[in-house]
């Protein structure tokens, strides 16, 4: 399995990125790290290794850019305000710097977004944010209400990276064409959180899939064993 490491400079952020990407060719995916982690997160943890068979038959190529999370969401040495701003500038890295070059794989021009616990906020966020780019979203045990970092502060930055508050209003007609899993299980800490956004869908007739694995914790193998059927489904 093709392993390439890429470091460049970011204009959107001010800083220098660092990414891996696991094939040569494929439906795109993009896997975001959960909180706090690092580009080779998913790799050290075996989630890439879950999927080798698709990986390796160029069914999919995987890109696993850093996060920002302790620079924004986390930071609590600055203001709200700059938080919610350094993941505005984290979106549009993402956005501008990485799908340009990845969304034409394919002839729709949209890629899939995968991610674990905060990353499956990431994942979800940017793909409600962006329904024209995003053909499939897997939430893996996310949570979505980033209201809990703010310490209180509330903004129309806040509100429109806060899924729960924007999805009742949001009217993108993409978004109801997305393939949506929202991965939890009985153990879940993260299962209420699934259940509600489940439930924000479904009163806007969005298709999704709310699957529910039985009683397993919020942790790594529960993922391992998500991730590969979902990819699945991207030729369902």
């Amino acid at each position: 399995m093709k392993e390439t490491f890429y470091k460049w400079y970011s204009p959107a952020l001010s800083m220098d990125m660092q990414m891996l990407v696991y094939g040569e060719r494929g439906y795109p995916i993009i896997i975001f790290p959960s909180s706090k982690g690092r580009y080779y997160e998913s790799k050290d943890f075996g989630l890439i290794e879950s999927i080798r068979w698709f990986v390796e038959r160029n069914f999919v190529q995987v890109f696993c850019p850093d996060s920002v999370d302790a620079y924004s969401w986390y930071n609590k040495a600055i203001h709200p305000a700059q938080r919610v701003m350094n993941h505005i500038w984290y979106d549009k890295m993402v956005q501008e710097e990485i799908l340009p070059r990845i969304r034409w794989n394919t002839q729709m021009g949209k890629v899939a977004v995968v991610g674990a616990s905060f990353g499956g906020y990431h994942a979800v966020n940017f793909a409600f944010r962006h329904p024209e780019l995003v053909s499939h979203l897997f939430s893996m045990s996310g949570a979505f209400d980033i209201k809990m970092f703010m310490d209180g502060y509330y903004d129309n930055n806040v509100y429109f990276n806060n899924p729960v508050d924007f999805l009742p209003g949001l009217n993108h007609p993409e978004l109801w064409k997305m393939n949506i899993i929202l991965g939890t299980s009985e153990w879940d800490i993260c299962k209420g959180a699934n259940e509600h956004l489940s439930h924000l869908l479904g009163q806007k007739n969005v298709p999704h899939w709310l699957d529910m694995r039985g009683w397993k914790e919020h942790d790594w193998p529960l993922w391992k064993e998500m991730f590969p059927h979902y990819v699945s489904t991207i030729w369902s």
